[in-house]
C-alpha cells in the first residue's frame, strides 16, 4: 500500500528590512499562499497588549500595494487599519513600508544606532489564518551603520543562528507579536535562573557598565519568581527569557511578554563600580531592578494568568476589564516584594517603597470618585488619557491596586494565624488558570471567580473587602492592618509649612503649574493647571524649584498673599490664602511597635523552650 505524505500546511510568510535607517522606515513584504476566494482581508492591531490605549499603528504604513503572479493587485480600504486584496489564486504578495519613529517600548523605532520594533506595528494580521505557521525572514540592513549590528529576541529560530539575522517561526499570529525584536551593536550577557538561559541586552551607551553585577541580581530576583510559583520543580513556563533594554538620558517604562520584555531606562539607572551595595529607594539602579521585577511577574500574571477578556485578544477594538488592579496592581505588589525576598532590598528600605505608595494615592482626591474595578475599566479612556485633572478625578489601578493586594495579604495572615498568605491565592490563580494557558485550550479568569477563590483559599469571607475597596472608593484601613506585624503608620506632613498644594514644573526661566488639587490653596484662589507663576506679593518666582519654597517660608499658614500669574498671554492676580502642608507624608515605623512584638514572640519561644527541656528531663 502506497504511503500518503502530509504535506504542511504553508506559512504566512513576512520579511522585514531596515531599509532607510536615516528616513526610520521598516518595509516589510507578506507572502499569503493561500489568500481567502473572496479577497483576503489584511489588519494590523490598533492597540499592544499590556498598554490599554487605541494607537492606531496603521497610521504609520507609509505606503503599501499588493501584486499576484507579478501582476498588480487592487488593495480595497476598509477602515483606518484594514484592507482587503482584490480575489487571486495566491500566493497573495503585500509590501508595505512603516515609519519607525516612536523611541517607546510600545511601537516601533529605527535610526543609525539601532532598530527596535513589537509585532504590532509591523506586521499585518491576515485574518482567517491566524493560527498557522508565520515565518519572519529579519534581514541585514545594506547600510554601513549597520555592517556590526546583531538581532535579539525571544523568537524561535528556524534557519537563523541566535543573535543574527535570518529566518525566525511562530506558531501563530499570536505568539508572533509578542515577541519583540531589537537589532543593533549592544552589549549582551546570559545567565540561567534554574536551568534557564536569560540573556541581558543593552542597547545604548552606557559607560563603565557592571554586567556582572546586573547579571547576579536579575538572577537572584528571577529564581525566586520561578521558585514562588512552581516551589517543588522550579520550572520557569519558557525556555529562554529576553530582557530587551534601551539607555536613554532620561526615561522609564516597561512592557511585558511571554518570554522577554522590552525597557527604557535612563542610562544613570544601569549599575557601574560606584553604585552603593545597599540600595535606597531613591537610587536609580534599586528603581530599575523593580521594573525588571515587574515585567517578570507579568510572565505569569497576565500573559499566562489572563482576565477572561484576553483570551483572546480583540486587537482591533477597546477589550474591556475590572480586573487590571489585580494584574497590574498586585504585580506592582510582588515587583518591589520579589526584591526584599531576593535578599536585594532590607525591610527598612521596602517599608520606605510603601510608605511612598500610601502617599501617592492619599494625594489625589481621585480615589473618593472612582473605584480601582472601574479604574481598570476606564483604562483606554481615562488612566492613558490623563490630563492636568487626573490626581482630582481617578484612582491608579497600580498603586492603590498594590495597596489592595497589601490588605488581602495582612487580613489573610492574621486571620489565618499566618497560616495562609495572598502567596496562596496567586499560587491557586496559576495553578487553575495559567500554568497550561498555550498547551491547551485558553481561558481566563472572570471577576466572579477571582473572588470565589479568594474566599476558598484563604478560608474567609472576603467580600465585604471587595465591595468596600475593590468596587468601592473607601480608604484601605492601612494602620489597623500593620498593627498585628509591628508596623506604625505616621504621616510626618509639616502641617505649619504654608503651601499653594499644586504641582509645578520648570519651564525655561519660569514656574508652570502642572496640576492644581482640588480644595487646595492654588485651587480656591482661582489658579489653574497651566498658568505661569510671576510673582508673590512682587517678588519674583523663578523656575528653580527651590525658588517658590523659599517665598512661602516668609509667610504663616493662613497668610494672605497677592500672586501674579499669566494665563495664556494674560497677565491675571489671584489672592491666595496660605493653607498648611496637605500633601501626605507618610511613614512606616517597625521599631517601636516591632520591639514588643518581637519581645513577645521571643518570651514564647523561651516559655516553650522551658516546657520541652521540662517534658524531656528524666523523672527521679
Amino acid at each position: 500500500m502506497k504511503k500518503t505524505i502530509q504535506k504542511k500546511q504553508p506559512a504566512i510568510h513576512y520579511a522585514i528590512v531596515p531599509k532607510d535607517l536615516a528616513g526610520h522606515l521598516f518595509e516589510v513584504t507578506l507572502t499569503v499562499a493561500l489568500p481567502a476566494p473572496d479577497g483576503q482581508v489584511l489588519a494590523l492591531p490598533a492597540w499592544i497588549p499590556g498598554s490599554y490605549m487605541i494607537r492606531e499603528f496603521s497610521r504609520n504604513i507609509v505606503q503599501i500595494r499588493a501584486e499576484a503572479h507579478g501582476e498588480p493587485l487592487v488593495l480595497t480600504k476598509l477602515d483606518k487599519h484594514s484592507w482587503r486584496a482584490a480575489p487571486c489564486a495566491g500566493p497573495l504578495t503585500v509590501q508595505y513600508e512603516v515609519y519607525a519613529w516612536d523611541l517607546s517600548v510600545r511601537a516601533a523605532h529605527l535610526d543609525q544606532t539601532h532598530g527596535f520594533f513589537n509585532g504590532t506595528s509591523v506586521y499585518l494580521r491576515v485574518l482567517g489564518q491566524e493560527e498557522m505557521a508565520h515565518q519572519v525572514d529579519i534581514v541585514r540592513p545594506v547600510d554601513a551603520a549597520a555592517k556590526t549590528w546583531r538581532v535579539a529576541t525571544s523568537l524561535p529560530e528556524l534557519g537563523a543562528k541566535r543573535y543574527g539575522f535570518g529566518s525566525y517561526i511562530a506558531a501563530g499570529y499570536d505568539e508572533l507579536i509578542d515577541h519583540p525584536v531589537e537589532m543593533g551593536d549592544f552589549a549582551l550577557a546570559t545567565f540561567k535562573a534554574h536551568g534557564v538561559p536569560h540573556d541581558i541586552v543593552i542597547s545604548g551607551r552606557v559607560p563603565h557598565l557592571d554586567m556582572a553585577r546586573l547579571q547576579a541580581d536579575l538572577k537572584a530576583i528571577c529564581e525566586t519568581q520561578i521558585a514562588f510559583f512552581e516551589p517543588k520543580s522550579k520550572q520557569a513556563p519558557m525556555a529562554r527569557y529576553v530582557f530587551l533594554t534601551l539607555a536613554v538620558g532620561d526615561g522609564y517604562g516597561g512592557l511585558e511578554h511571554r518570554a522577554s520584555t522590552a525597557l527604557i531606562c535612563a542610562r544613570a539607572d544601569l549599575p557601574t563600580a560606584a553604585t552603593p551595595k545597599k540600595l535606597e529607594p531613591n537610587d536609580g539602579y534599586l528603581k530599575f531592578l523593580g521594573l525588571c521585577s515587574h515585567e517578570y511577574f507579568h510572565t505569569w500574571n497576565v500573559k499566562r494568568i489572563k482576565p477572561a477578556a484576553f483570551a483572546p485578544y480583540d486587537l482591533q477594538a477597546e477589550t474591556y476589564t475590572s480586573l487590571l488592579w489585580l494584574f497590574e496592581g498586585f504585580t506592582s505588589y510582588y515587583d518591589d516584594l520579589m526584591l526584599v525576598r531576593s535578599g536585594l532590598l532590607d525591610e527598612p528600605a521596602y517599608l520606605k517603597l510603601q510608605a511612598k505608595t500610601i502617599g501617592s494615592v492619599l494625594r489625589g482626591s481621585g480615589r473618593g470618585k472612582q473605584s480601582v474595578a472601574d479604574s481598570s475599566f476606564d483604562a483606554w479612556g481615562k488612566y492613558y488619557r490623563q490630563d492636568e485633572n487626573a490626581p482630582n478625578a481617578i484612582v491608579s489601578y497600580y498603586a492603590k491596586g498594590s495597596l489592595i493586594a497589601l490588605m488581602f495579604d495582612l487580613t489573610i495572615r492574621a486571620k489565618s494565624g499566618g497560616k495562609k498568605s495572598l502567596d496562596d491565592v496567586m499560587l491557586a490563580l496559576w495553578q487553575r488558570y495559567g500554568r497550561d494557558f498555550f498547551s491547551s485550550a485558553a481561558r481566563g479568569v472572570t471577576e466572579a471567580e477571582v473572588e470565589a477563590l479568594f474566599d476558598e483559599i484563604s478560608g474567609l469571607k472576603l467580600k465585604p473587602l471587595f465591595n468596600r475597596y475593590v468596587r468601592g472608593t473607601d480608604d484601605l484601613p492601612l494602620a489597623k492592618l500593620y498593627a498585628p506585624f509591628g508596623v506604625k503608620l505616621l504621616d510626618e506632613r509639616k502641617l505649619a509649612k504654608p503651601a499653594l498644594d499644586a504641582a509645578t514644573a520648570r519651564e525655561g526661566a519660569d514656574c508652570k503649574l502642572t496640576q492644581v488639587h482640588e480644595g487646595g490653596a492654588a485651587h480656591r484662589a482661582g489658579l489653574s493647571a497651566g498658568d505661569v507663576l510671576v510673582a508673590i506679593d512682587r517678588l519674583r518666582v523663578t523656575g528653580n524649584p527651590a525658588n517658590l519654597d523659599t517665598l512661602l517660608a516668609r509667610y504663616r499658614v493662613g497668610d494672605s498673599v497677592k500672586l501674579h500669574a499669566f494665563r495664556r498671554d494674560e497677565l491675571m492676580t489671584f489672592h491666595v490664602q496660605l493653607q498648611g502642608e496637605r500633601v501626605p507624608c507618610i511613614a512606616l515605623d517597625i521599631t517601636a511597635g516591632d520591639k514588643q512584638h518581637r519581645q513577645d514572640k521571643q518570651d514564647k519561644q523561651d516559655k516553650q523552650h522551658k516546657q520541652d527541656k521540662q517534658h524531656k528531663r528524666p523523672s527521679a
